[in-house]
């Protein structure tokens, strides 16, 4: 496994970070344990999770299989840079009770309390603000994580989901404050069918020294060769992938993928995470496997070199934005 510096902190983290949202709802118990050893033996230290994870009746199960894993000893919990996240409503049905959802104060003491609790550990080392709340002021929320890190409950704090100038406005205000280093890390959806990202996140993440960790690498199993797939073994797409090949334009642009990796004898969805590798900014993609196998396939991922050739090629089929402010200015 190969490491990095988690943006412009001194955490060293590994260049694939597990994913544990397939822990419940997919994968059981017994296979979501195997899979984090396996993880774990691969050398990937960074696992990240979120509290409304398990989703509906079963929000924070997948917190709670961690914990039972941490529980078995072993240095899990020492050799583990541990992220969740903290935002979503928590209540089964979706009604949450006043208070119960959000960056307030009092949400994100209640949250934190609780996802330790189910992690069974007693620090989370990179607390992450799942999306953006638009009616809490930063300065509430900073004076919140002030104290949850004086008490040692968190040790860095990240964002998910937000757009380039709330990384800036979270990031300033922290600066005015004094005795906080802000945000630190920022999760936002990237990868070679969506590269948005690379207009204004991506770029404000870099000026802030944020590490990117992108999720959804293989873009809901797009460019993890559903075509492939589907011709082989007449395994038909589902979900995101599936909406977006009935799309005849989309379907065509995967199709020249799928052809230039076979061209250049590499697999979909190793290439996928490689490239991703490749980009300024990204401290690693987030990979969630639901077999040992899937997990296998991601970890060949970091030791695959892109010629210039195929790069060049994956720029041709899936252009990006270009650089900003010329995307969209001129």
């Amino acid at each position: 496994m190969k490491y990095t510096q988690l943006g412009r902190t001194g955490l060293k983290v590994s260049r694939l970070v597990l994913g544990t949202m397939n822990f419940g709802p997919q994968t059981d118990e017994a296979g979501s344990h195997a899979i984090m050893d396996a993880a774990l033996d691969a050398g990937i230290n960074y696992f990240d999770t979120a509290n409304v994870y398990g989703w509906g009746e079963n929000k924070g199960r997948t917190e709670e299989i961690i914990g039972n894993w941490f529980a078995k000893g072993g240095e899990r919990r020492d050799k583990v840079v541990l992220a969740t996240k903290v935002y979503g409503n928590m209540a089964a049905d979706g009604n949450a009770w006043p208070n119960h959802d959000k960056l307030s104060a009092v949400n994100i003491r209640r949250a934190v309390d609780a996802s330790l609790k189910r992690l069974r550990t007693d620090h989370i080392d990179v607390y992450q603000f799942h999306h953006v709340d638009r009616r809490t002021p930063f300065e509430e929320i900073w004076q919140a994580i002030d104290v949850l890190v004086q008490q040692g409950k968190i040790l860095y704090v990240g964002s998910s989901n937000f757009p380039g100038y709330k990384i800036a406005q979270a990031n300033e205000i922290a600066a005015r404050r004094g005795g906080t280093i802000g945000l630190v890390s920022e999760q936002c959806l990237y990868n070679l069918a969506e590269r948005r990202a690379e207009m204004e996140v991506i770029p404000a993440a870099q000026e802030y020294g944020l590490g990117v960790i992108p999720w959804s690498p293989l873009h809901g199993g797009l460019l993890g060769g559903v075509i492939k797939k589907e011709v082989e073994g007449g395994r038909r797409a589902g979900g995101r992938a599936a909406a977006a090949l009935a799309d005849t334009a989309i379907r065509a642009q995967v199709q020249s993928y799928e052809d230039l990796l076979d061209k250049h004898g590499v697999e979909p969805g190793e290439t996928a995470l490689a490239w991703l590798l490749t980009r300024p900014g990204v401290t690693g993609p987030i990979v969630g496997p639901r077999t040992a196998e899937q997990l296998d396939s991601a970890l060949r991922a970091v030791e695959l070199e892109l010629s210039e050739d195929l790069l060049t090629g994956l720029d041709e089929i899936f252009p990006g934005p270009g650089p900003s402010p010329e995307a969209f200015a001129w």
